[in-house]
């Protein structure tokens, strides 16, 4: 028995469970919530995060969302400037997407203490708009800021290939809870969300790109692997992961959201 392997599965279960734990993905219907203040960024209650998602069967929290290099998004960047239709629309799709995540509770389940609400560029630019407008202001201020409606409809209910999230800001400023140990609890049991995500190494990406460029002739190599060989990319390897890539674009909110 190879107790190594099995203590290296359990850490990533941990890991899995950990994550559910702590994101809140909304239910078909409506969901009234609380974004409050981030613990570790004051000044900012949303985190910008960028992932690499259709490398295989995983996602991928890239580096470039802490300034730091990304093999998977160097090698966008050369499809996507390489002159040809193909190359760009392959790289479109590798290239690392940005999720926004923000510090909530859930109405009726303030017990359970704040949850991460990772949401797309539209939801993200519909809440910038309204605490930008002076009506409304800071709507996460812990004493008179809004909750927000959110209604989430799934891809049957739309009709389209993925779900949809729309928002409604309640009208009457409200404290986030009017018991001071609630509150307390929510801000000692607050995590760090780059706790909940893992981040790879520049080498272990760069083996993910590789193990998924030669996805045909082996079986896609895990971030954690320690042995794989470096390719350098071929057409062959390009012409591939064409025909293997799926449309990111609509799957990314479904991938959330689902």
């Amino acid at each position: 028995m190879d107790i190594n392997a099995l203590k290296k599965r359990l850490g990533q279960l941990q890991i899995t469970n950990n994550r559910t734990s702590n994101l809140w993905k909304p239910s078909p219907g409506t969901t009234q919530v609380r974004i409050v203040p981030y613990k570790f960024n004051k000044d900012n209650p949303f985190i910008e995060l960028y992932f690499h998602y259709d490398m295989g069967d995983k996602f991928y929290l890239s580096p470039i969302s802490f300034g730091r290099p990304d093999p998977i998004e160097e090698f966008a960047t050369k499809l996507k400037t390489s002159g040809n239709g193909d190359d760009y629309k392959l790289g479109k799709k590798i290239e690392a997407k940005m999720r926004t995540f923000a510090p909530i509770i859930v109405r009726g389940e303030e017990n359970e203490g704040v949850k991460f609400w990772g949401f797309g560029k539209m939801v993200y630019q519909e809440l910038l708009s309204i605490i930008a407008d002076p009506d409304y202001g800071d709507i996460t201020d812990p004493v008179n800021g809004r909750d927000v409606v959110v209604e989430f409809k799934t891809s049957e209910e739309t009709g389209r290939s993925f779900p949809m999230t729309t928002i409604r800001v309640k009208p009457n400023q409200t404290p986030v809870t009017e018991n001071p140990d609630i509150m307390k609890t929510l801000k000692d049991t607050q995590r760090d969300i780059t706790t909940i995500y893992q981040e790879h190494s520049y080498d272990e990406l760069h083996k993910v790109l590789n193990g998924w460029l030669n996805q045909d002739g082996e079986e896609q190599t895990d971030a954690t692997t320690e042995t794989t060989k470096t390719v350098t990319p071929s057409s062959n390897d390009l012409e591939k992961a064409k025909t293997t890539t799926s449309d990111v674009s609509s799957a990314f909110d479904e991938l959330f959201n689902s």
